[in-house]
């Protein structure tokens, strides 16, 4: 069975989010919200596994809202998607919002389909190599702990 992919799409404009929801309703569990204080509160309340933020908004921008998310939420990968041709954006979504991808717009639906695909493979290994991390922790402590016995006896 394949893990549901839950997609979070922030965008300004409602005909976007209505686009988006047409294209990728049918392959992801598509949450959309028309700005960004909207849009923490889904990600407060949601297991969000991709997010995908328009960088032009108004009261905050994409980076800023990506930014904002890092403390609530810091495992969804992070796509930043604009319609315009801004490097200063682009480099502040690399540093700032830890973003995974930048997409212009207007997005090709196979294409951005694909790079959820690729991204939700990124999650699942970031979350398997938590997992795996969490579980060497644990089997550290008790080899401590046995050894600590050892020395005592």
């Amino acid at each position: 069975m394949t893990q549901a992919i839950n997609v979070l799409y922030v965008d300004d404009e409602q005909n976007n989010l209505l686009s988006f929801k047409a294209a990728f309703r049918r392959d992801f569990n598509v949450h959309t919200a028309i700005s960004g204080s909207e849009a923490l509160e889904i990600v407060k309340n949601e297991d969000i596994n991709i997010i995908i933020t328009d960088q032009r908004m108004p009261n905050m921008t994409g980076v800023e809202f990506l930014q904002r998310v890092i403390p609530i939420a810091p495992n969804p990968i992070r796509i930043l998607l604009t319609g315009y041709s801004d490097i200063n954006a682009v480099v502040d979504a690399i540093n700032k919002g830890e973003v995974y991808r930048y997409l212009t717009k207007p997005w090709d639906n196979e294409f951005l389909k694909t790079t959820i695909r690729q991204a939700h493979e990124v999650f699942n290994l970031r979350q398997e190599n938590l997992r795996l991390i969490d579980e060497l922790s644990r089997a550290n402590e008790q080899l401590e702990f046995y050894l600590r016995q050892k020395l005592l006896s």
